[in-house]
């Protein structure tokens, strides 16, 4: 038997099995669910044999690998067109039986444009923030855990109150550590000190 009758065979074994759906099925070896169907047919009735002269005027191997890129990269797009190479073959297996070496998708991916390799990824540009405008307009809040008073004392945190125009400190708080509660606090004295800003800031880590 050829290489394709084999993969035929194998297929429908696996369909057989209940391992592998007629329609993972269609999409890897290039043809209909109806054509997978009598196939399966043929093959539990006349066995692997029969299946010679059914493959005479089908598709050539490189058809059929064509059909399993198609099929493959169809199933990326729809389910997984943001997964990698490696993440993307391994659910291609676990829920579509379907079998693709890593650097084969990989090639797949990066020829249909879905993957692009690290080196060619371009950088993401961060447009830095311009200041605000006046004195109080919005204010930076944040904080440092350390030793502030060395060894005469415990590890605490500094609350910084800074002004976005001037980079001026506004209001200093020592805490025990950064937490909600004494950054209520620590808003609390500063609004009654220098009323309410425009805008407080903290970056994505802070509270």
């Amino acid at each position: 038997m050829s290489e394709r009758e084999l993969q035929r065979i194998e297929v429908l074994s696996r369909v057989n099995e209940r391992r592998m759906t007629s329609a993972t099925a269609a999409g890897l070896l290039g043809v209909s669910a109806r054509q997978v169907q009598r196939l399966m047919k043929t093959f539990l009735s006349e066995g692997a044999p029969a299946l010679r002269h059914k493959a005479r005027g089908r598709p050539s191997n490189n058809r059929i690998l064509d059909g399993v890129r198609d099929f493959a990269l169809e199933l990326i797009r729809e389910h997984y067109i943001d997964f990698g190479p490696t993440l993307a073959r391994e659910k291609l297996l676990e829920r579509h039986q379907l079998a693709v070496s890593k650097e084969t998708l990989r090639k797949w991916m990066t020829e249909a444009g879905i993957w692009t390799l690290r080196r060619e990824r371009k950088r993401r540009l961060h447009q830095p923030r311009g200041r605000r405008d006046c004195l109080g307009e919005m204010v930076q809040i944040d904080g440092s855990h350390h030793w502030w008073f060395e060894e005469r004392g415990p590890k605490c945190a500094l609350l910084v109150f800074i002004d976005d125009a001037t980079g001026r400190l506004l209001h200093l708080r020592f805490a025990g550590s950064e937490n909600t509660f004494d950054y209520f606090h620590a808003a609390k004295a500063y609004l009654q000190a220098w009323g309410k800003p425009l805008a407080f800031y903290s970056d994505k880590h802070g509270i």
